[in-house]
């Protein structure tokens, strides 16, 4: 209605037309306010699953509101038995009739509520319902959980990927063909003669003499074969190839100093987890003695345990397993902290991270300025059937789907035709690794 018509109907009438429009303006934000009621936790539950052969653990958030549900990865492949009970009869219980939408205040609520904190259970457990409720937030806001964290830095997050073989020219083959499907950075393994090795299956060769029946491993033999493997791989790969190797903690204090000072010529993109957790402090005599590139943190769980290597600059990656940290809320703070030092994001991401737990590698990836490079692992048939939306890999960048949240949705019918299997007698564990005199030692 124009002003002049509205002043032609009189105080009486104008006053009643503006009532009428406060009374309809109110019912609008009343229609809309239930319409945005905000969401409960109805329902955690736990979908363990293992279409690859490795057993993955996804907790699912069902909420008060029809088709309002969230997922999140909790995977801990070596005691997956152990997640389904901290959800279902601690976290659970907890969380129920709770709000969906206040992710910060169930996360502290989730972490501090077992008294003693960071144990690798109970941060997967946390882990699942964390991811769920970010899943949960990007379905509301019709919006990839990428945007609720600032949007997008990059189009695509750059990964690497693994070349292995019994021997150096099998793993120079194995990079090649890497290579050709458009991956610039690769993750070299061989295997040594006679032991037992990681990454790679056991050099040719008879058996190291040893004095026990367990798998035998030699640290100096490995040392002298990296740096054969590397040597090859330079000669014959170019300098353009950024190399990754990883160590796998399986080399002491000392030699692991002697090794990054070795690997220096080589010029790697980084050297993976050249000492265990227990030992940090000694990183301190890496960065004084050498200038190879770092990566640490897939066995992280505590802050206690890479508060140091970032504050003191002795690391230049950041290698953490997400859901072993507890979850995107702590992991996006992991990666501001790290920002600010200037150490780079390499979120851990093989086989025994669920799909869902690769979208959220892949969330920060794109929405953290200091990412540095992403771990592949691909996604056979079964996998995709279970988890439908999958990351897409396209010339050695991955991409997200677009769709609300993870993009993830889970064939749950599907996903109970691959079940665990209960037939190995380590049940998922690590098993042993000794050397030839029978001494244990980490791998």
């Amino acid at each position: 209605m124009r002003r002049r018509e509205f002043i032609g109907l009189g105080l009486g009438a104008g006053a009643a037309l503006l009532a009428q429009r406060e009374a309809r303006a109110q019912g609008l934000i009343a229609a809309a306010a239930r319409g945005m009621r905000v969401p409960r936790i109805r329902d955690i539950s736990v979908i363990n699953t293992a279409p690859q052969g490795v057993r993955l653990c996804v907790v699912k958030v069902t909420t008060d509101q029809d088709g309002l549900y969230g997922y999140g990865c909790a995977t801990f492949t070596q005691r997956a038995d152990l997640i389904a009970p901290a959800v279902e009869k601690y976290l659970k219980p907890l969380l129920v009739g709770r709000p969906a939408d206040r992710i910060e205040d169930t996360w502290q609520l989730s972490y501090d509520s077992s008294y003693w904190k960071n144990g690798p259970v109970l941060n997967s457990a946390i882990s699942g319902v964390d991811q769920a409720l970010w899943d949960i937030k990007g379905r509301q806001a019709n919006l990839p959980v990428y945007e609720l964290l600032g949007g997008k830095c990059r189009e695509a997050a750059a990964c690497y990927t693994h070349a292995s073989g019994n021997e150096i020219a099998e793993t120079i083959d194995s990079a090649r063909q890497i290579i050709a499907q458009g991956f610039t950075h690769v993750r070299v393994q061989v295997g040594v003669p006679g032991m037992s090795g990681y990454g790679a299956a056991g050099g040719n060769g008879p058996r190291l003499p040893a004095l026990h029946d367990a798998p035998v491993f030699e640290r100096e033999g490995y040392i002298r074969r990296v740096l054969q493997l590397l040597e090859a791989c330079r000669a014959q790969l170019g300098e353009e190839i950024e190399l990754i190797h990883d160590a796998h903690e399986r080399v002491n204090v000392t030699e692991a100093v002697q090794f990054a000072k070795d690997l220096e010529r080589f010029r790697l993109f980084y050297l993976e987890d050249v000492l265990s957790p227990e030992d940090i402090a000694y990183f301190r005599n890496i960065r004084q003695q050498c200038t190879t590139a770092i990566a640490m943190g897939e066995l992280f769980n505590s802050p206690h345990e890479w508060i140091a290597l970032v504050n003191e600059r002795l690391i230049d990656f950041i290698r953490i397993h997400v859901s072993e940290a507890g979850g995107l809320t702590p992991c996006r703070k992991i990666a501001a902290i790290c920002e600010a030092m200037g150490v780079r994001t390499a979120w851990h991401g093989p086989a025994d991270v669920s799909p869902v737990g690769h979208c959220a590698n892949l969330a920060l990836d794109l929405s953290c300025t200091n990412f540095g490079i992403q771990e592949y692992s691909g996604f056979n048939a079964a996998a995709q059937e279970i988890f439908r939306g999958c990351p897409v890999l396209k010339n050695g960048y991955l991409y997200a789907n677009e769709a609300p949240g993870w993009g993830i949705e889970i064939d749950e019918v599907a996903a109970a035709r691959h079940p665990f299997d209960r037939s190995n007698p380590l049940n998922g564990g690590w098993g042993e690794l000794r050397l030839p005199d029978g001494t244990l030692i980490k791998q």
